[in-house]
């Protein structure tokens, strides 16, 4: 298959089950969320785990199986069924919806909310390696972070202000 339009082409095939991936794309995302949410919430109490107990060894588990198993392969299905939505869109509406307002503001929540998960991943190394520093105030304000995210990300593509 090619990317190009016509015949059985890889855009053709994404325009075709445009509403596929956007349910996959969903569905992604919602278990991107999950994780996102919960595992600051583990580290909630894993801070006040004390070093080498039985309780520290178990959220190290715990957390490295979310973020293994849950939230980094979510990270990856969100991403690659949403750039699979933009080449449809790009095939239906032209590339000039990237420039939209709504758009960028949904990108520039996408590079944060990709950043924190950044952020999680390297503080779930030091909490393996006994080297957290943060607290559990410090994890406690920080959980809605993806949230916010979700909400300005959710309500950019919903109303697509400032459309053109």
């Amino acid at each position: 298959m090619s990317l190009q339009r016509g015949g059985l082409g890889v855009i053709d095939f994404l325009v075709a089950h445009f509403n596929v991936f956007r349910g996959l794309h969903i569905l992604s995302v919602i278990a991107f969320m999950a994780g996102l949410l919960y595992l600051p919430r583990l580290f909630v109490y894993h801070t006040g785990a004390a070093p080498g107990s039985e309780m520290d060894e178990t959220f190290k588990v715990m957390e490295r199986r979310l973020l293994r198993g849950i939230i980094n392969p979510a990270s990856i299905a969100t991403f690659v069924f949403g750039l699979a939505l933009i080449l449809a869109d790009s095939a239906i509406r032209g590339w000039g919806f990237l420039a939209q307002p709504w758009m960028i503001t949904k990108l520039v929540a996408l590079v944060g909310l990709y950043g924190w998960h950044g952020f999680l991943s390297a503080s779930r190394k030091k909490f393996e390696r006994g080297e957290n520093t943060r607290s559990e105030k410090f994890w406690r304000a920080t959980n809605e972070i993806p949230f916010v995210l979700a909400i300005i990300i959710v309500i950019s593509v919903t109303t697509k202000f400032l459309n053109h």
